[in-house]
């Protein structure tokens, strides 16, 4: 008799001590796996049960997800179950179905009698533990059922605290979030204030989309005047044209969201893969309307999301309407002299007349969009006697695009004396474009070497149109479309490439600017390489000069004598 109630003593002293031990364990733990994964080893290893679970209550739905399984069951975790007695009032911390009329879900291939014990905090029914029998086949004792209750308490108390602070850190992760974005929309609205560029406004908005929404393709309309803009756009099959954006515009006012993929109420909108749509409005009246694509991680927009995308948009729409006002304003007669001297000094930086090279027929023109392009182009003799041709296009126009402009050519004429390649040089004048030009501008650029007696075109191209090449005899126009990093935009990690192109009498090529290419028409039609081959091929029996007045008609027919970018080019035929 002493020795049964020194072994019952030891047995309480050592499941007090295991409940002490776990209540410490699981209540310091802020994971609810954790605890879960704990509750069921340390049932079964200090009771020897071999089958046992872990329901969760999903209140939603009213029903249980196996979230832990151990023993041969019929059930795999994560599966979704129905308790018979859930309709019922069976307020108990233990319930044994075999003393209840109820009927157990089957969670095992071999059903046995088991409890099942309730998981629950004062407020809040969280699920159930089943255990089934021991080992040797008998059920729970007294004890055992009162050690299970206790840890149950505590484990219960455990997942309750999980689950709030898991609440409260996805809390501190949106409070976080949302700082962040008011502090972005505070520094954006600082950087739109100092803003009078349009395309700068645009550019900022493009930016900030992609590095704070993580979105790749979108648009922004703009109503100015009554005439709709494409004020902004990145990640399109193509730009809408005149009635698509009309259309786009009056398609609805508010959000327009679809979570499962593109907004199916326009073509354009599939095509483009568009998933959301927000109208945008300044002093009642609806000014502009963004499209966005989804996020490239793949995470659906929330509220917050739009709330931002409204806020941006917003700032953006004020800062163009600044600009308007601002642009107004203008004293015209004094822009238009000091214009007028800039492209003046422009002018004189471009070769004039056109200098003859040996077994060349050569032309080379420069036509700006506005008073001062960012377009440049050149044609000048090494110092091996050979002759170098360069084109170029900066980004943007007016006297920043010039001035760099300036630079390039500035830099291409010290480097030429020097003993160096052209793949080297080009580096070289990268670097110094991107260490001394905001990085907002960028440079795409072609230059080549022509070497008279073995005609024989060295050339590097960073990042510009590829000239076309029309051989002698042939009807398919070739590209010289081996391609480097466009200068200004980062230190050349890479360097640069050399490619020699073999040529022959009655060959043609064409170095352009997309000026020429990227023409519209009344549709907002691009002119495209194809016409420019089908025009280089149409008058290839004539010399250079008339290739090249050719493809100059051909662009202002097709535009309407307007050009939306500068139309710089340089036209050569071997002789």
């Amino acid at each position: 008799m002493k020795s049964s109630r020194t072994e019952e003593e030891y047995q309480s002293r050592f499941k007090l001590k295991t409940l002490l031990e776990t209540s410490r364990l699981l209540i310091e733990s802020r994971e609810t796996d954790f605890v879960l994964n704990n509750l069921l080893l340390i049932t079964m290893g200090k009771l020897l049960v071999t089958r046992a679970a872990i329901l969760i209550h999903e209140p939603e739905s009213g029903t249980y997800r196996v979230s832990r399984i151990k023993g041969k069951g019929l059930v795999s975790e994560g599966e979704q179950i129905q308790l018979s007695w859930e309709s019922q009032s069976i307020p108990k911390n233990v319930i044994d179905p075999n003393l209840e009329p109820l009927s157990p879900p089957s969670l095992f291939k071999k059903q046995e009698s088991g409890l099942f014990f309730n998981l629950r905090t004062s407020n809040h029914h969280l699920g159930y533990l089943y255990l089934g029998n021991k080992a040797n086949g008998s059920p729970l004792n007294k004890h055992e059922i009162e050690f299970v209750e206790s840890l149950t308490i505590i484990s219960s108390v455990a997942i309750a605290n999980s689950r709030m602070f898991s609440e409260m850190r996805n809390i501190n992760r949106t409070l976080d979030r949302r700082v962040y974005e008011l502090n972005t929309l505070f520094d954006l609205s600082k950087d739109f204030s100092a803003m009078v560029d349009r395309e700068k406004i645009a550019n900022t908005f493009k930016f900030a989309l992609l590095g704070q929404l993580l979105i790749r393709n979108f648009f922004l309309i703009y109503k100015v005047n009554d005439k709709l803009e494409l004020l902004g756009s990145n990640g399109l099959q193509r730009n809408p044209g005149k009635n698509e954006k009309q259309e786009l515009f009056d398609l609805s006012d508010g959000i327009q969201y679809n979570p499962e993929g593109p907004l199916t109420v326009h073509p354009f909108l599939k095509e483009n893969r568009i998933t959301a749509m927000i109208s945008l409005t300044l002093q009642g009246e609806k000014t502009a309307v963004v499209g966005v694509g989804e996020r490239a991680n793949r995470e659906s927009y929330k509220d917050s999301d739009f709330h931002f995308l409204e806020s941006l948009g917003n700032l953006t729409i004020l800062s163009i309407q600044k600009t308007i006002f601002l642009n107004e304003r203008i004293e015209v007669e004094r822009l238009e002299e000091e214009l007028s001297i800039a492209r003046t000094i422009q002018r004189g930086l471009l070769p004039d007349p056109i200098p003859e090279v040996p077994g060349l027929d050569l032309a080379g023109v420069n036509i700006p969009s506005s008073k001062i392009g960012g377009d440049y182009f050149d044609i000048v003799q090494s110092p091996d006697g050979n002759s170098i041709f360069a084109i170029g296009d900066v980004t943007g126009k007016g006297i920043p695009a010039s001035l760099l402009m300036a630079n390039l050519q500035s830099m291409l004429h010290v480097l030429l004396p020097v003993e160096i390649t052209l793949a080297d040089a080009t580096g070289r004048i990268n670097d110094l474009i991107h260490e001394n030009t905001p990085s907002d501008k960028f440079v795409t650029f072609f230059w080549a070497k022509f070497f008279h007696k073995e005609k024989r075109l060295r050339y590097v191209n960073a990042g510009h149109n590829p000239p076309v090449l029309i051989r002698s005899g042939s009807d398919t126009p070739e590209e010289l479309d081996e391609s480097g990093l466009i200068l200004g935009a980062m230190p050349a990690s890479v360097p640069y490439k050399e490619i020699d192109v073999e040529l022959k009498t009655g060959d043609i090529l064409v170095m352009y600017t997309d000026g020429v290419t990227e023409s519209f028409n009344e549709e907002e039609e691009e002119f495209g390489e194809e016409r420019l081959f089908q025009t280089i091929l149409s008058n290839r029996e004539h010399g250079a000069k008339e290739i090249q007045q050719a493809i100059v008609d051909q662009v202002f027919a097709y535009s309407g004598d307007t050009l939306s970018d500068d139309m710089t080019m340089i036209v050569f035929k071997v002789s």
